[in-house]
């Protein structure tokens, strides 16, 4: 194994500008000559100086596909640079502790953890996906491994497991076109980090303008990790997929279609131009003080290092020219920050105003029905006031007595109105309160109840076939104030033995996921430097 060149960790940590490049596997065992491609494109691009890291997705796109564990292993000697992405659609929270574990056995400490993408395909039919973690809770068992995970024994002991070394990252999709979409996105990558993601990743888009405020926001938010730019080099059939919302979370304007289309007749099919745009990307990335940028939809390293080479030959202060040229927004693009006349980027002083504004606005989502439900939670569902306490001595006297039929009754109750109101799936671990009362079962493709997914597309569903829960959810909380504080708290874990029982009696009996949270301070309410120097 080479020691001498800097690992991932060192080499985004280190205050410098990194490259970083993609490697993605196949479906079935590769051939031959197709697996002395892939490994090869790795050595290749691993030998090279310029290459910080190399980092392996898992499945993209909701297609089988071979591992990324396969291809790490044999880069083994360079697992010191190699990123493996682990998503959450396809093994459960058991199946992703262990391949976890066997990636901190064979040295490989450095993990993207990602929700992934709702299925496309599976032999003899469409795929049912897993999503029993996402993102956030993958986090949170990752920092758990890392800080020593405690497990329990036969006969009530508990065991506390060697901690893991995991440099865990986590990705964030900007490139939202309503604030009911974005904001939600923004709440979710602060949550990620203060579960122990230690750098983040952007999803892919061509305005710097929303690139810039991911910096922007992990500074209104009082945080601070290595924020890593990505590039995807686009040709025109890509861009018509990321424009057409084939590829999730990926996006591509018409105007920047119509370039893609424009350039792809040349002699070239546009190549000189779509690494022109690549390369300006990168400059723009080191001028924004970026830890690094990551490259990918390309397969040659020669094309790997034509990119660096072009982004390393502008002069240092052509990347502000470069960040007002690639703003490709789409109609109407929501920004959390106004923008500075001078840069054309974002000003961590000015909130745009629509965000105040909308503080007024009643949106649909503010139903009868919500209003009543939350007078409901006040009532009798908030902890140690109103009739909480009285309810939670009724659970206790009814199980201790074991009155099954009061219970029963009261199962049924719960059941009517939940179902009649929510839409209920009867889960009994409910998320409702978390989730401004839209089931997250019936609701969300993926069953989201840590934020939602980046696969959203003008506010809705990946699938399409429905308008986002979380999007829905902001409008709700905005309008009450409680918007900026939507996503504080631990990861929400799904406890599956409730399936089926009373989420009520399993709230005051503190059997669901919310006894780990009732006394969870919030997270701070980031301000700008504005808001500092003003009262509210």
């Amino acid at each position: 194994m080479n020691n001498t060149r800097p690992s991932f960790r060192e080499a985004i940590t280190s205050g410098g500008f990194a490259y970083g490049a993609e490697l993605v596997t196949t479906r079935g065992v590769p051939r031959d000559d197709e697996s002395n491609r892939l490994v090869g494109l790795g050595e290749q691009l691993l030998a090279d100086p310029r290459i910080a890291w190399v980092s392996i997705t898992d499945n993209p796109g909701g297609h089988p596909m071979l591992p990324a564990d396969w291809l790490a292993n044999r880069l083994a000697e360079e697992r010191r640079r190699v990123v493996i992405h682990l998503t959450c659609k396809d093994l459960n929270r058991n199946g992703l502790e262990s391949a976890a574990w066997r990636y901190a056995a064979e040295g490989f400490d450095h993990i993207l953890a990602l929700t992934g993408d709702y299925p496309v395909e599976g032999y003899g039919g469409l795929a049912r996906p897993v999503f029993d973690l996402d993102s956030v809770s993958l986090i949170a068992l990752l920092h758990a491994m890392n800080e020593g995970m405690e497990v329990p024994r036969p006969g009530g002991k508990t065991e506390r497991l060697p901690a893991t070394k995991f440099f865990i990252g986590c990705a964030v999709s900007p490139f939202k076109r309503h604030e009911r979409e974005l904001m939600p996105q923004y709440f979710k990558l602060a949550r990620k980090i203060h579960c122990g993601a230690h750098w983040v990743i952007s999803q892919l888009g061509y305005d710097m303008r929303k690139f810039y405020e991911i910096k922007l926001f992990l500074q209104w938010a009082q945080v601070r990790v290595p924020i890593i730019g990505n590039v995807y080099v686009l040709n025109r059939t890509v861009a018509r997929l990321f424009h057409d919302n084939k590829i999730p979370g990926c996006v591509v304007s018409d105007k920047l279609l119509d370039l893609a289309e424009k350039y792809a007749t040349g002699h070239d099919k546009g190549r000189a131009f779509f690494y022109e745009l690549a390369a300006k990307q990168l400059a723009v990335f080191k001028g924004f003080g970026f830890a690094a940028g990551y490259i990918g939809g390309v397969a040659k390293a020669d094309a790997f290092f034509q990119i660096i080479e072009m982004a390393e030959k502008f002069a240092p202060n052509d990347w502000k020219a470069f960040a007002r040229e690639i703003q490709f927004p789409q109609p109407d693009e929501f920004y959390l920050f106004e923008a500075d006349p001078e840069t054309g980027l974002g000003d961590i002083t000015r909130l745009n105003p629509q965000y105040a504004a909308s503080l007024r606005s009643s949106p649909p989502n503010v139903t009868l029905g919500y209003r009543l439900a939350r007078q409901v939670h006040r009532a009798a569902f908030e902890p140690g006031k109103g009739l909480y306490p009285a309810l939670e001595k009724i659970y206790e006297r009814l199980e201790k007595n074991n009155d099954q039929l009061a219970l029963r009754a009261l199962y049924r109750i719960e059941r009517v109105s939940k179902e009649l109101g929510f839409g209920c799936r009867d889960c009994g671990d409910c998320s409702l309160p978390e989730t401004a009362y839209l089931c997250p079962r019936r609701a969300c493709s993926k069953a989201a109840r840590n934020g939602p997914c980046g696969g959203s597309h003008d506010g809705r569903c990946e699938l399409d076939d429905k308008e986002c829960l979380w999007a829905r959810a902001y409008e709700r909380l905005k309008y009450y104030g409680e918007h900026e504080h939507m996503l504080d708290g631990p990861a929400v874990f799904y406890n599956a033995s409730l399936e089926g029982t009373s989420s009520w009696a399993n709230f005051y009996r503190h059997r669901d996921h919310q006894a780990a949270t009732k006394t969870a301070p919030p997270t701070p309410k980031p301000k700008t430097d504005q808001e500092k120097e003003k009262p509210t």
